[in-house]
């Protein structure tokens, strides 16, 4: 038995249980027992360093060692008041900058320890409540509205689960899933419950494996290389001047012992011993800066870096959008145009069960009409529509109804195909933006169905996205979108915000070589969409290897490859 991802696509559902010896009924708990011996628990492992040696990191450096060997010749030719000034100097460059950054990393364990959560698992026939990190490879467990999935699964149960990923892949609107179905962790149910078999968990889940990939991301920032290229200019000339100061005393004759005196003048002098301490204090001094405006910085390095940029990599979702689906659009086919086709369909939805595009009708409809809604019908994956009998102040009855459009146009008059023809362009013109299409439909009195209209809801833009992008590009800073979603919603968020239309499918990064040719691509193009963690990963790296200093922003598990990779990661 082994635990892979790519089973949760290749393997059929029953296959997969052998596969895994498990069943509907769950495990045992001592099947758990050995399993999680056998896997391991249900996390990803962090590398944790002694803090010894991460202090002691801090003097291991081109410049600390120049600083090191002054300190060295000054206890040996005495007295020791320089030794004692380079010592504190080089004691406090170390002490800053490893304080700094473990206040940060405290501050992100903080955040850490309050994501602790449970999972209701099948274990020996019951329900029990485990600790997600118990989780193994063939548990059942039940996932319900809000939860985050907490490993990858497949859906057990004859049902639909809508699942918002945004956070792996970037996709703004919810996708639906349903029995034999993958769903990954770190994934939100956003509608629906069921029970699923937990298939991968850890390392081996699909977050794990991009957080592999984080581990393997890294560079040297511009700061650094500019530091270390002034550490090898000062190297050089302090061995050229020792050399000629020793070269030409003992020429004259000199006796040695004043040579070396002289000599380790010249060495003391051109060594920077306040370098390292100037440049820390006031990269902490930034990092306190911007703590005042919440922003927590986990490498100091990162704060000359932020002013350094000129070409910042963007997610859309939840970064450049708002994360949350709103009205965007109406197409009415009534004397009472918008508000009877918001109203009607606000009173087809229900704000209680809490579902995202329910909350975003009833948000673009308003304060509604005195009404009273008799009986509702939750939208099902069978009927794709929702459908609520409504009495009005009059004591009148009707019905309202919104969906899935061609579901709609087919309630209301199925046989005409010229109606069901517009519908469908409609339809059409709206996907073109990547807008999600809901139709919405009521009966008059004689009971008969009539069609009100479409609307379009989309993730907007954040009020400030404009604005922020112009500010950048004023400062010299080139923007570029990089998203999960389609390339259709990429196009018109990039063209609501002002980053330009010229979108590319970045599954073209998939079969193309490393080179100058991809690099000018990816330098010329406005963002890219259908992105996964690697294709971000990669564009950073072209991007870097053309010359640019590289920011990444992101709020997602799919951005931290490219955060880390990034010249300048910024996490939002």
């Amino acid at each position: 038995m082994t635990q892979a991802t790519d089973k949760l696509t290749e393997l059929p559902l029953p296959q997969l249980l052998a596969e895994l010896d498990s069943s509907a009924a769950g495990l045992t708990t001592a099947q758990a027992r050995q399993r999680l011996e056998r896997y391991g628990p249900n996390e990803i492992g962090e590398r944790h360093r002694n803090p010894v040696l991460e202090f002691l990191g801090y003097f291991w450096a081109p410049i600390p060692w120049m600083i090191e060997v002054a300190l060295v010749l000054s206890v040996a030719a005495r007295p020791w008041t320089d030794a004692v000034i380079i010592g504190v100097l080089l004691a406090m460059n170390g002490l800053v900058a490893y304080f700094e950054e473990h206040q940060a990393a405290n501050a992100i364990a903080a955040l850490k320890r309050r994501l602790v959560s449970e999972a209701r698992v099948l274990r020996d026939g019951a329900w029990a409540t485990v600790a997600v990190r118990d989780l193994v490879p063939g548990d059942v467990l039940r996932v319900r509205l809000g939860d985050v999935v907490p490993a990858d699964l497949r859906i057990l149960d004859d049902v639909t689960l809508d699942v918002d990923q945004s956070a792996l892949t970037g996709e703004s609107l919810a996708v639906s899933r349903g029995q034999g179905d993958a769903v990954f962790s770190g994934s939100v149910v956003v509608r629906g419950e069921a029970d699923a078999l937990v298939c991968a968990t850890g390392v081996s889940s699909y977050m794990g494996k991009t957080a592999a990939l984080v581990e393997a991301a890294g560079t040297v920032s511009h700061f650094q290389r500019a530091v270390l290229r002034i550490a090898n200019y000062l190297i050089v000339i302090a061995l050229v001047l020792v050399t000629l100061t020793v070269v030409v005393s003992l020429i004259r004759g000199n006796p040695v012992l004043e040579t070396l005196e002289f000599a380790l003048v010249v060495t003391i002098a051109s060594i920077p011993v306040a370098l390292p301490a100037v440049l820390s204090v006031t990269m902490a001094i930034g990092a306190r800066q911007l703590a005042r405006h919440e922003a927590v910085v986990s490498h100091l390095p990162a704060v000359e870096e932020l002013g350094g940029i000129d070409l910042l990599c963007s997610d859309k979702t939840g970064t450049l959008t708002q994360n949350r689906l709103a009205l965007a659009a109406r197409w009415s086919t009534t004397a009472g145009g918008d508000d009877e086709l918001l109203t009607t369909a606000a009173l087809a939805s229900r704000v209680e069960d809490n579902d995202l595009i329910d909350l975003a009708v009833v948000a673009a409809a308003g304060p509604l009409p005195v009404a009273r809604v008799d009986k509702f019908f939750p939208f099902d994956p069978v009927s794709k529509r929702t459908e609520a009998t409504v009495r009005d102040p009059d004591g009148r009855t009707f019905r309202v109804s919104k969906g899935a459009p061609q579901v709609i146009a087919a309630l209301c008059d199925g046989d005409d195909d010229g109606a069901t023809a517009e519908i469908d362009g409609v339809v059409e013109r709206f996907a073109g933006h990547g807008y999600r299409s809901l139709g919405v439909a009521k009966t008059d009195g004689d009971g008969c169905w009539r069609l009100l209209g479409v609307l379009a809801l989309a993730d907007p833009p954040r009020d400030d996205s404009a604005a922020t992008i112009s500010a950048a590009r004023d400062l010299g800073i080139d923007v570029k979108m990089v998203t999960g979603d389609q390339v259709a919603i990429g196009r018109e968020i990039a063209r609501q915000v002002g980053l330009g239309e010229q979108i590319l499918d970045a599954g073209m990064l998939d079969d193309a070589a490393d080179g100058d040719d991809l690099g000018a691509r990816v330098e010329a193009t406005d963002g890219f969409a259908q992105v996964f963690p690697e294709h971000k990963y990669r564009i950073v790296r072209l991007l870097q290897a053309r010359g640019h200093i590289v920011g990444m922003t992101g709020d997602g598990v799919n951005d931290a490859p490219a955060l880390k990779q990034a010249d300048a990661g910024i996490a939002v």
